[in-house]
């Protein structure tokens, strides 16, 4: 374990030490003043530390802390979150929510803290025997209290922004660290299926991921399962719009921590219509046909095996036809909504455009940005199908 010491999750041992030290952290403190700014600190510590009694694992934390949070953030932002894992269970012959098995979720990325803590209720409530561990980026650790809150809740750091050399070292780390935790440690793991949202939804899996994870040995091993996170709306989908056009008229144009603040607030609070979470069968149940592939071509082949899964997985609502249609010109999808549903869309459109303030604003362009984030997973699983 000491290996990993600088990049895993706490381990039990360690769970007690961590808790206290956040409640000693003076920004953590001004953020839970901000929740109950009429208790006193004395009795916000307190009733802390007794919902905290009994908690001796990630999981036992999660399950304390997190999964009231998140449920919360289902019911108030949500119109409903669901899990669809028929064809995993079904491509598994044994009980594979009671005999150890473990995965390796490999899914297109919505939201920077959400989607693997939807993901962790729905596996709870599915009654899997665990949760998964995440992988997230340096660059939003942007204060020790959220480092430390991030490592309680099963978090492991992918670093960010090194040289080509330390990027080489880190990703070996990683990726021997992902290996361990599902093989010895019997984790789950979630991470995205490349670096960053893909800001116009045209989601597709880096191959530079994949080479990444079988650095660490073999790819089967990890039992992958690529997932399919749809959102009926991107709460974000203005913030991304908007800065397509930054980078348009500035192709230097970088985003600031705050921006990156601004953006996990907005995706937690945002409103998100219905979501739907979709899990494909492994892929060891296919890998083994591509053994004959030359190194230089199986990781992008598995790359696109793995897309077509994601996009077959996409749930389509009546906003992403009617996207697709405005920018087509056309009504060729018409079937799939009402005239209810365009002037519902039409509202939430002009409500998202109307946030962005951009002093030059271009709002053709920003339009047909957020049009295009809606009509990609309509186009992609059409391809597919």
């Amino acid at each position: 374990m000491n290996e990993f010491d600088e990049i895993r999750p706490y381990e039990a041992g360690e769970m007690k030490q961590a808790f206290e030290d956040l409640l000693k952290d003076r920004q953590f403190q001004v953020v839970l003043k901000g929740f109950a700014p009429w208790l006193p600190k004395s009795v916000r510590n307190g009733l802390l530390r007794l919902a905290f009694t009994g908690v001796k694992t990630p999981l036992d934390f999660q399950k304390r802390f997190m999964k009231p949070v998140v449920n919360y953030i289902i019911r108030k932002y949500t119109d409903g979150c669901s899990f669809d894992d028929a064809a995993l269970t079904s491509a598994i012959p044994s009980d594979l929510k009671s005999d150890g098995s473990r995965f390796m979720f490999v899914s297109n990325h919505r939201d920077i803290v959400l989607d693997s803590a939807f993901l962790d209720v729905k596996l709870v409530n599915a009654g899997y025997p665990t949760t998964v561990e995440i992988g997230i980026g340096d660059n939003l650790l942007i204060y020790p209290w959220i480092k430390r809150l991030v490592r309680m809740n099963k978090a492991f750091t992918v670093r960010r922004g090194l040289s080509l050399r330390e990027t080489l070292a880190a990703s070996q780390l990683m990726s021997r660290y992902i290996h361990y935790a599902v093989t010895q440690k019997k984790e789950n793991i979630w991470i995205a299926q490349r670096e960053g949202r893909a800001k116009d939804s045209n989601d597709r899996t880096q191959d530079a991921v994949l080479k990444m994870l079988a650095m660490g040995g073999d790819l089967k091993e990890l039992n992958i399962v690529p997932l399919t996170i749809s959102y009926e709306y991107d709460p974000c989908d203005y913030l991304k719009a908007q800065e397509f056009q930054q980078k348009r008229d500035n192709p230097a144009f970088k985003k600031s921590r705050q921006d990156d603040l601004d953006n996990m607030k907005t995706g937690i609070l945002g409103y998100k219509g219905r979501v739907v979470y979709r899990a494909a069968a492994p892929i060891n149940t296919w890998l083994g046909e591509l053994d004959e592939l030359p190194k230089t071509e199986y990781y992008k082949v598995v790359a696109e095996r793995m897309d077509k899964e994601i996009h077959r997985g996409y749930e389509l609502f009546p906003c992403n036809y009617i996207a697709l249609d405005e920018l087509n010109g056309n009504t060729d999808h018409a079937a799939h909504y009402t005239a209810a549903d365009k002037q519902r869309f039409e509202k939430y459109l002009s409500g998202q455009l109307a946030k962005i303030t951009l002093d030059n604003k271009d709002e053709a362009f920003l339009r047909e940005r957020i049009l295009t984030m809606y009509a990609n997973p309509v186009r992609n699983k059409l391809a597919v199908l």
